[in-house]
């Protein structure tokens, strides 16, 4: 996203809170990253992304109660928040291409790993909650 600003620095686009919107847009994806992680804590479970097998509890509540992937989704967030602080066209092809990089090599297979770990607990868990929003 930096390097398509730095390249093409023109056009951008300004516009009256633009930094105030992309403070908060990081802001908010920084407190949902920190609130999902803490919930992994006191449930003593993994949050190693790469070993989801080693999960010793299923994750339902807090924000896992509106989506399946809010550590993901607040990363999505501080993203499109550098996005909109880039005031860059092609800035906002960064969170695109994060979701879908993210969903296929990452939470795919994720979702798989789970479903092998806690089998109709999480399909149930897949059913009620979205994988995003």
């Amino acid at each position: 996203m930096w390097l398509a600003a730095w390249l093409w620095p023109e056009p951008t686009v300004r516009f009256p809170g633009q930094t105030v919107l992309a403070g908060l847009l990081a802001a908010s994806g920084l407190a949902i990253d920190l609130v999902s992680v803490a919930r992994f804590f006191r449930q003593r479970t993994t949050i190693n992304p790469l070993k989801p097998e080693a999960a010793s509890h299923l994750v339902v509540s807090g924000l896992y109660r509106y989506t399946r992937n809010p550590m993901y989704l607040g990363m999505l967030l501080v993203l499109i928040g550098w996005a909109v602080w880039l005031g860059h066209p092609l800035a906002l092809f960064g969170p695109l291409l994060f979701k879908i990089v993210l969903t296929r090599l990452q939470i795919l297979p994720e979702e798989a790993a789970l479903e092998a770990r806690f089998g109709q607990e999480y399909r149930d868990y897949k059913a009620r909650v979205r994988r995003w929003l």
